[in-house]
């Protein structure tokens, strides 16, 4: 077995279901659907495999998990998470029917942690650390936001998620790059319990500080972490603006992942 097949049968084994959905505040199950439920109004839906089904199961299997949501007033948006190695007869188009929308297919890669664990030189006056204080947080999203192009709500919220993570100690944790007191880089690292992986996302660089070896830097330093925590692998999903740089991080593209999202 190559390391590419290896990689995405551990991340089939150890990453699907609850893995991914460690602060959910509720599951329901419905043949291989997890429908899960997170705070803020979002669903999630996510299985381990849809166990053979055919089209025509596939489509009953949406359909309820459609009717699920719609029965809770207090869910406004939902994800269904696909992966393109499933064997999947008609979701596409049967999640077209119920309403959802697909948004842009990303690269899962996957590396390993001592691979991407390597001394990086940074610029003068850029420092890296890890960061738990909320005006520390808050400065870290205002940088993401910048630049994703966020709205301020959106900047908001995301200080609100992370930082209400960050009460739960649940492993997740939040680093930057600074130049004097401002960040510049930044992106979290989730170790996922009872697994050989943590996660690295939400990287960003504002655009003046690109090219330098800073956000290099920042991955090693969350592999470094992950590697204390007895974590051997490293994944990410990745936009095909970001996948190239991963891969030049030792990472491997397994295979990829759509969202669709559906909206009351």
């Amino acid at each position: 077995m190559d390391d590419r097949a290896r990689f995405l049968a551990a991340y089939d084994d150890q990453l699907r279901a609850d893995a991914e959905t460690p602060s959910a505040i509720a599951v329901t199950a419905h043949g291989p659907l997890r429908m899960v439920t997170f705070a803020g109004g979002r669903g999630f839906v996510t299985y381990r495999d849809l166990d053979g089904a055919d089209a025509d199961e596939i489509g009953r299997l949406v359909g309820a998990a459609v009717a699920h949501y719609q029965a809770d007033p207090e869910i406004t948006r939902v994800e269904w998470k696909t992966r393109g190695h499933d064997h999947a007869p008609g979701l596409h188009e049967c999640l077209l029917d119920h309403g959802f929308v697909a948004e842009e297919t990303e690269s899962i890669m996957i590396g390993e942690a001592r691979g991407l664990a390597v001394d990086v030189p940074l610029p003068d006056n850029v420092t890296l650390r890890q960061v738990t204080a909320e005006s520390d947080v808050r400065a870290m999203c205002a940088m993401s936001a910048q630049v994703f192009g966020d709205s301020p709500a959106e900047e908001v919220a995301m200080a609100d998620a992370l930082l209400n993570r960050l009460s739960l100690d649940d492993g997740m944790e939040l680093w930057v790059a600074e130049v004097q007191g401002q960040v510049v880089s930044a992106g979290r690292l989730e170790p996922v319990p009872g697994t050989e992986f943590a996660g690295i996302w939400g990287g960003s660089t504002l655009e003046g500080w690109r090219r330098r070896g800073i956000y290099r830097a920042l991955t090693a330093a969350r592999a470094r972490s992950a590697l204390r925590q007895g974590k051997t692998l490293i994944n990410s999903d990745s936009t095909e603006y970001s996948r190239p740089i991963l891969e030049r991080y030792g990472l491997l593209k397994v295979s990829t992942t759509t969202p669709y999202l559906w909206s009351r």
